[in-house]
């Protein structure tokens, strides 16, 4: 997909030398950039809805725990 952006001809310029110095090209640099972003975000949006969910959880375990005994029973946990 073809994106156009308005950006300072400085700026472009001075993004190119960094992106050659780095042996890239701006526009790889920006994309790398965009799937950092983007992975953060969705990260962060995920744990958020997590949090969501436990906050609205009714939790109906009755304060009933596990015990020793049972956590290392393996014919009650098939």
């Amino acid at each position: 997909m073809n994106v156009t952006l308005s950006i300072d001809e400085r700026l472009v310029e001075e993004a190119r030398k960094v992106a050659k110095a780095r042996g890239t090209s701006l526009n790889q640099m920006i994309r790398d950039e965009l799937e950092r972003i983007t992975a953060a975000v969705s990260g962060d949006d995920l744990v958020r809805e997590l949090e969501a969910q436990w906050s609205r959880a009714e939790g109906r375990s009755g304060g009933w725990r596990w015990n020793r005994e049972e956590l290392h029973d393996r014919a009650r946990l098939r």
